[in-house]
């Protein structure tokens, strides 16, 4: 009986040991890979950045191709450049999540149910060789089906026409709202208007759009069989666009107050 208590005593002193090792080594491979993690992130961010403007070379580097690329941080409710605050350093995730630097929604005003909106968000800028602005990128989020889908808008210069769509995060389901990443799909919002008689006008419908079928500038096919995440994208681009969004912003960009 004794030999049987020493032998299990050996079994489970060598499993503690090993689980200890292995803790050790897995917490020691996550603290040193974080900063490269770190990078590959903001890397990734800024080559999505750049496709959604249309933008983007696969053949050369993103951090060169981002040099292209002014950010800044504007105030929500004046649609007004933030002083004070590092772009590069900001984080508009974190900021939703701290009452100080954000404000909670109410269902009614909050149709991308994202419960809480950053006062502050980024914006990039591209300009032409003139030195004019060419497009400017909106980060955009919402409820989708199963996810949050994180993403990109980019208008042209006049603030109102669509250069393209681009989510670099959700967990929609593949092959249904997991579509919201199908280039033909994202092809299709290109040349769309936002606005129409300065409110919001684009819209995800159900089915497809007649082109040649009058408002159908203001109109993008629905994602067969994932109505949800259309649904989804349809109310996280409105509310974007919106006045709680970015159409202060927009407004001022168009005259040319920022």
């Amino acid at each position: 009986m004794s030999s049987r208590k020493e032998g299990l005593g050996r079994i489970l002193t060598v499993a503690l040991a090993l689980c200890v090792v292995c803790s050790v080594v897995v917490s020691t491979a996550a603290v040193m890979l974080k900063p490269h993690q770190e990078v590959n992130r903001t890397r990734d961010l800024k080559r999505n950045i750049l496709m959604a403007a249309g933008q983007y070379d696969p053949g050369a580097s993103v951090e060169a191709q981002f040099e292209q690329v002014t950010t800044k941080v504007v105030d929500l409710d004046t649609g007004k450049y933030v002083d004070g605050v590092d772009a590069m350093a900001y984080d508009q995730r974190e900021a939703a999540r701290d009452p100080a630097q954000s404000e909670a929604l109410a269902p009614e005003e909050d149709p991308a149910k994202i419960r809480r909106r950053a006062n502050h968000a980024l914006v990039y800028l591209f300009n032409n060789a003139d030195g004019d602005l060419d497009k400017v990128v909106l980060p955009v989020h919402g409820s989708g089906l199963w996810s949050t889908l994180y993403g990109f808008v980019a208008l042209q210069s006049d603030a109102n026409t669509i250069a393209g769509l681009g989510f670099y995060e959700h967990g929609e389901t593949p092959g249904l709202g997991g579509e919201v990443d199908n280039p033909r799909w994202k092809s299709i919002w290109e040349g769309k208007k936002a606005y129409r008689d300065q409110e919001v006008a684009i819209s995800v419908v159900k089915g497809s759009v007649d082109p040649t079928a009058d408002g159908s500038q203001w109109r993008v096919d629905g994602l067969s069989g994932a109505t949800l995440t259309s649904k989804g994208v349809h109310n996280l681009v409105q509310y974007w666009l919106g006045e709680d969004g970015f159409k202060p912003y927009l407004s001022n960009l168009r005259k040319g107050d920022v």
